[in-house]
């Protein structure tokens, strides 16, 4: 690691520590003496959603993040549940190991998270996502949750 102030690659590792998803070490340089703090990521490989018109866009956390809440908005779902539902598609996500991911398929895994904890935030996750234009979509919507 070079170091900020005498740009010299001579340093030693003091202390190391898990910072959420990456590793915080605290280094010493060797020639000066002085200490600097260096960060360490897990690198995503970059995920493209094509989109319902064909068109590729980076994927964006806030976007699915904003989703999520919105179907949540003045429902019983804790900030912490909404974050939870949001990691876990990512997680499932990156698994795939693709560049690429259909936006339909981020859609159904919100829908089955949103599924078993609020099905009113499920049934206004729906309406946006396929897109509902009448109230028998939204009728049939909520025979299909009653069945199952």
């Amino acid at each position: 690691m070079i170091c900020p102030f005498c740009k010299k690659d001579n340093d030693k590792v003091i202390d190391s520590r898990m910072s959420g998803t990456s590793i915080r070490r605290r280094r010493e340089c060797l020639e000066c003496g002085k200490r600097f703090t260096t960060y360490e990521y897990v690198e995503q490989m970059p995920l493209n959603v094509v989109k319902r018109d064909g068109r590729r866009e980076p994927y964006q956390r806030e976007k699915l993040l904003g989703g999520v809440a919105m179907a949540c908005k003045k429902r019983p779902v804790s900030t912490k549940v909404i974050g939870d539902v949001v990691l876990k598609i990512e997680n499932a996500l990156f698994a795939l190991e693709q560049q690429e991911v259909r936006y339909d398929q981020i859609g159904n895994m919100v829908m089955q998270e949103l599924r078993p904890i609020d099905q009113v935030a499920y049934v206004r996750f729906a309406s946006v996502y396929r897109k509902f234009e009448e109230v028998g979509e939204f009728v049939e919507q909520v025979l299909k949750l009653n069945e199952k």
